[in-house]
């Protein structure tokens, strides 16, 4: 069989790289349950008309079909997520009879995208959502709590005691804000609106005087409105500057409605709540340039920087969402996040060598003597598995020095030489360290328990 071609967009992990990616996932797991959020997992395919159902064939999903399929379609009907709300707006019709609400969930799984591959965008991806789902209302608390939830949950990822990720940058805004601005200028509310959004949030990727030339060409609106509007979109404040470095800034431009005030409210009650939380390695910025593409969004809005890897683009975004799903009677209105796992993990991964400090889950291996005294190695081995420690027992009988650059190899720190009678002796490879031990009692430093996160 000839060599396999690796599959582009379809990033695959060696066991040291794949435990980086587990710790990752622990942490978020940890960090959700212990803000009261609970697993589900959805079913990996939708039906068509679902994944569509706003039109959107941008995300070009992979349909599927039987290899004998005969449909005049060519296909069975159903594709795979590219995202988890789509699936998650489905779970919560299907089962509102038996959840309660809010309803607060996490999830995290692998999503499929027919894009086309780059650096942080693949065609099979892990995500991470977190999301809060209320009955017919949802009060604005909860976009509070799910970016409290989220910020701690970068603290933890960036924390160097942990996994020492690079710092984030979590940039907030609120539609209500921009489209109460809006308005207040005299910009027409629906598609004009959109547009001049939809054209605000290339300010990332093209400088203002460019984005100023297509809000005149291409959303039609009036040079001193342009000028107003961006504006507003330059105005950025960290947390630590308090709610009036932006607040006033955005009065000061002497436009006035409702709408934005409500949203200017909300924005300001949001920064205010996080700021206990934020540090050096994470960071909070109102960004008024922030809108989302998405139509629905109604709120509050995320976008999420990585430091150093800014040309990723966003990792972790999403906002607040009135209308998440409907049955025509009742609307579950929701706000939630979501985080590109594999899109932070892969490019840190391949730029920096970042790897767990083993190949292998195994603390210590159990040497042996000969093949008969497998059965003693074992029981060993049994004895502190049954503590919680993991171990292996070496795969032959080979001279203790072959045995112990197996376990070098592998990055296992112990090598546990079982005894005839008596207690055995631990040694830890690395210092050259050799004590006697029971396996009953014996345990390795806390650190050297799990493998642990190194930064080459």
């Amino acid at each position: 069989m000839a060599r396999p071609t690796p599959l582009s967009g379809f990033p695959e992990l060696l066991p040291e790289q794949r435990l980086v990616e587990q710790q990752v996932i622990d942490v978020l797991r940890t960090t959700f349950e212990l803000h009261g959020f609970a697993g589900i997992e959805t079913r990996a395919v939708e039906p068509i008309d679902q994944l569509l159902r706003k039109g959107d064939t941008s995300k070009e999903v992979y349909l599927l079909r039987r290899l004998h399929e005969e449909s005049a379609e060519g296909h069975s009907g159903i594709g795979l997520h590219f995202d988890l709300t789509v699936p998650f707006a489905r779970y919560v019709l299907e089962n509102a009879g038996r959840l309660e609400f809010p309803f607060r969930r996490y999830q995290v799984q692998k999503v499929w995208r027919g894009e086309r591959p780059q650096d942080g965008r693949y065609r099979e991806f892990t995500q991470a959502d977190i999301d809060v789902v209320g009955r017919d209302e949802l009060p604005f608390h909860h976009d509070v709590e799910v970016t409290r939830v989220m910020v701690d949950a970068l603290r933890r990822l960036s924390d160097p005691a942990t996994l020492g990720l690079p710092g984030f940058r979590l940039q907030v805004n609120n539609r209500k804000l921009i489209q109460g601005f809006y308005a207040g200028l005299g910009v027409a509310e629906g598609h004009q609106t959109d547009e001049v959004m939809r054209l605000v949030d290339k300010l990332d990727k093209l400088p203002a005087e460019k984005v100023h030339e297509l809000l005149l060409s291409e959303a039609a609106i009036e040079a001193p409105t342009a000028d107003r509007v961006l504006a507003l979109a330059t105005i950025r404040a960290e947390v630590a500057d308090g709610e009036q470095g932006f607040v006033q800034r955005v009065r000061d431009l002497g436009v006035e409605h409702r709408l934005l005030d409500e949203g200017l409210d909300e924005l300001a009650t949001l920064v205010r709540s996080v700021a206990d939380l934020t540090s050096e390695q994470v960071r909070v910025v109102a960004d008024l340039s922030i809108a989302r593409g998405l139509d629905y969004y109604t709120g509050t809005v995320f976008e999420t920087r990585l430091d150093g890897y800014e040309s990723l683009g966003s990792i972790c975004s999403g906002g607040r969402y009135d209308s998440l799903a409907t049955d025509g009677r009742t609307t579950y209105p929701g706000v939630g996040i979501s985080l590109g796992v594999s899109r932070v993990l892969v490019p840190l991964i391949a730029r920096t060598g970042l790897a767990a400090d083993r190949k292998v889950p195994s603390a210590v291996l159990v040497a042996l003597t000969d093949e008969e005294s497998r059965p003693a190695s074992e029981s060993v081995a049994g004895a502190l598995r049954a503590r919680g420690i993991p171990c292996e027992v070496a795969p032959t009988a080979a001279k203790f020095g072959k045995q112990i650059r197996y376990a070098e190899r592998r990055g296992i720190p112990y090598v546990w030489f079982p005894q005839a009678e008596g207690p055995g002796q631990v040694k830890d490879i690395r210092t050259g360290e050799q004590v006697e031990a029971d396996p009953a009692t014996w345990s390795p430093p806390t650190r050297d328990l799990r493998p642990q996160v190194s930064h080459a």
